[in-house]
């Protein structure tokens, strides 16, 4: 079986950002196929690659774009299957607002779920979550990194009581 989740980023430049969805969802035990697809440069690139993605057994897309951002609304346009938008601060952006307002404020009819600025790694896990609908093995670990992040939150606060601080809380 091939992937379930494709990873897109608009350059190589923003894969440093994008890397972070590919180890999340690699947390969970989901091999995500990782690529680049331009929506200003390689037109042509983007539609057979969200024409196809369901074909090729893709569940879920992560795109990943900086600038104008236009990747993620344009794979969506091309496919039914959900797509999960990242804008990402590039060189060239004005402080990752052009790429967060071109993801998140998609026409009636294309929806994209958005993550914040950089937000990768949540990418990851929303990817993880929409597959973990129909597949056990990968809720079962959602739900032990929840009980993970849990832990460390009780941990963070005894620290905070330990230093003196007052905490009826806990």
């Amino acid at each position: 079986m091939g992937p379930l989740v494709g990873i897109v980023m608009g350059s190589e430049s923003d894969l440093d950002v994008m890397k972070g969805a590919a180890e999340m969802l690699r947390q969970f035990e989901v091999e995500p196929e990782l690529t680049i697809v331009s929506a200003h440069r390689t037109p042509g690139r983007l539609k057979v690659y969200a024409k196809k993605a369901k074909e090729r057994g893709l569940k879920v897309i992560i795109a990943g774009a900086g600038g104008a951002a236009h990747l993620p609304g344009m794979i969506a346009a091309h496919t039914i299957i959900p797509v999960i938008g990242v804008p990402v601060k590039s060189s060239n952006s004005i402080d990752g607002w052009d790429s967060i307002l071109s993801i998140l404020q998609m026409p009636y009819g294309v929806p994209v779920a958005t993550v914040a600025l950089n937000g990768a790694k949540n990418a990851g896990i929303l990817a993880a979550q929409i597959l973990a609908l129909h597949d056990t093995s990968i809720a079962g670990k959602l739900e032990a990194f929840k009980e993970y992040q849990d832990d460390i939150v009780k941990e963070s606060a005894k620290n905070v009581k330990n230093m003196g601080f007052r905490n009826e809380f806990d």
